[in-house]
């Protein structure tokens, strides 16, 4: 395993749409491992393969509950709406928005070796989820939140 580098913005890989995957192998694997590596490292509660540079259908994400590993996701069953927590992003340090969520989602994926599986998600997981799978279409919490603003810096930070 190995932490990879986070991409920033304005780097355009952060908007590209990324591409399904196909194939369900050791270089996925790697990149599964890596990619969880990475956000326990950043410190982070999830992250996409646009993240560390690679235009790939790929999230992980811990809520605290334990790791979850999500290939070719697609959200649907979206209920309810929320604002909070504000969401802040690893690609856009120092930045926090307000953005309106679903409330419960369903999401449909792959695990590592291509295997169909569904995750009915609510709350802060449901949240996380929809971050993630928005950096696999391009879009940035920044794009659709309905206030952006400056993260407070903890006492450490000083």
């Amino acid at each position: 395993m190995a932490i990879r580098k986070i991409v920033l913005v304005p780097d355009p890989i952060l908007k590209e749409k990324a591409k399904p995957v196909t194939k369900f192998n050791s270089r996925l694997h790697k990149l599964l491992d890596d990619m969880a590596e990475t956000m326990y490292d950043a410190p982070g509660v999830g992250l996409a393969a646009p993240q560390v540079g690679i235009p790939k259908r790929v999230l992980v994400v811990d809520d605290g509950n334990g790791l979850i590993e999500a290939v070719n996701p697609e959200l649907f069953n979206k209920k309810g709406e929320s604002i909070n927590p504000p969401e802040g992003c690893l690609s856009i340090p120092g930045l926090l928005g307000e953005v309106r969520r679903a409330e419960q989602v369903t999401m449909k994926a792959q695990d590592r070796d291509g295997n169909p599986f569904e995750i009915e998600a609510e709350g802060y997981l449901a949240r996380i989820l929809q971050h993630e799978t928005d950096h696999l279409n391009g879009v940035l919490f920044t794009d659709i939140a309905e206030r952006v603003f400056e993260a407070p810096q903890s006492e450490e930070e000083d």
